[in-house]
């Protein structure tokens, strides 16, 4: 389904997705890598990747062609140009858009790297060309993650199309990060081991409920169309469980819609999954509340034993900012809550309160 035009139908449009001029910046800077048969994107490789191997400028390269009909057609003529450069000994083989086809949750899903290198020895490598910069040779970390992230699923794919040529060629998981160097237009490239990434993107896979569990599950004559009353439709999304985490928002582009149903239910997984984590059984705010105030909760629960123990150490710092200068004279009041907030520095609750 196209979920952007669902979300827009629901009432809750998104703004997932990169402006026009990071587009058109990302897409410069990628030819600009890639000019003259990728020489600048090999010689990155060689220098980060392959020291070992002769250099580009001195070997052959090929760059093959891998247009075809339809994404399939695209997947199996990059499956035919790996294994082709496989077995091309001592050649630098650069492929720029490969297609890749990985199975989630039962359907096939097509990715699109921005290149795959296939080293002289055989071995391959991903490349990931991103248009955020590397000032003194380190980037931002949110994006560099992010980046990696992408990586991992990309080598998953690609260990998926090595293990049915016999022998497997090597997948390396350290891929290469190319971006701007500083605030120039020239590129840059560091190393990133995609290791870890890879391996929790796998455990995901393999635990996701498969498309067909999720149909069996719907009512009969469910539809998605964004062509249906907003009743018929919200009643379609709904029959899908759904967990948002503020994390939704920038990967799926029915994250508002979600993070509205998540506040309607009182869902503690909208503060974020770590929250989520530290509350055990806990699921809704008002469960937390009822358990800090001694309401509701196993008093052995670790969480709810902690819920109590933050509620009796938040009175006793509200009952002493009440007592502190400009505030009322014991706790026998109730301060507001922001009251708290000036014990650290020195201000009374009554002036946290002016300033509110």
């Amino acid at each position: 389904m196209d979920k952007g035009s669902l979300a827009s139908a629901l009432g809750s449009p998104s703004v997932f997705g990169q402006s026009q001029f990071a587009l058109v910046r990302g897409n410069a800077f990628e030819a600009k890598v890639k000019a003259d048969g990728g020489a600048e994107l090999l010689r990155l490789v060689h220098e980060k990747l392959d020291r070992g191997a002769e250099p580009p400028a001195e070997a052959r390269v090929e760059v093959p062609d891998l247009s075809a009909t339809g994404p399939e057609g695209r997947a199996a003529r990059t499956a035919l140009a790996l294994r082709e450069a496989t077995g091309t000994a001592g050649a630098w083989t650069l492929l720029d858009h490969p297609m890749l086809a990985l199975e989630v949750a039962g359907s096939p899903a097509f990715l699109e790297p921005d290149a795959v290198v296939v080293h002289p020895d055989g071995s391959w490598t991903v490349v990931e060309i991103k248009s955020f910069p590397m000032l003194d040779g380190s980037a931002d970390p949110a994006k560099v993650g992010a980046a990696a992230r992408q990586a991992a699923v990309y080598v998953l794919a690609l260990e998926r199309v090595a293990a049915r040529l016999d022998p497997a060629p090597r997948v390396r998981h350290r891929v290469l990060l190319v971006c701007p160097k500083d605030f120039s237009n020239l590129p840059t490239a560091s190393a990133v081991d995609v290791r870890k990434q890879r391996a929790v993107t796998d455990r995901q896979l393999a635990r996701l409920t498969r498309i067909e569990e999720i149909a069996d599950a719907l009512p009969e004559g469910a539809c998605f169309s964004p062509e249906q009353s907003a009743e018929e439709l919200a009643a379609a999304v709904e029959a899908v469980p759904a967990t948002y985490a503020p994390e939704c928002l920038s990967a799926c582009e029915l994250a508002f819609h979600c993070r509205a149903r998540s506040r309607d239910a009182g869902a503690v997984t909208r503060l974020g999954r770590p929250v989520r984590a530290e509350l055990g059984g806990l699921s809704t705010v008002e469960e937390v509340l009822a358990a800090a105030r001694g309401e509701a909760g196993d008093p052995d629960d670790p969480a709810v034993a902690a819920l109590r123990r933050a509620a009796r150490l938040r009175a006793e710092a509200l009952a002493t900012a009440g007592a502190g200068p400009g505030g009322p004279a014991g706790a026998g009041g109730a301060p507001e809550i922001g009251a708290g907030i000036g014990i650290g520095i020195g201000v009374g609750a009554g002036e946290v309160s002016a300033c509110r």
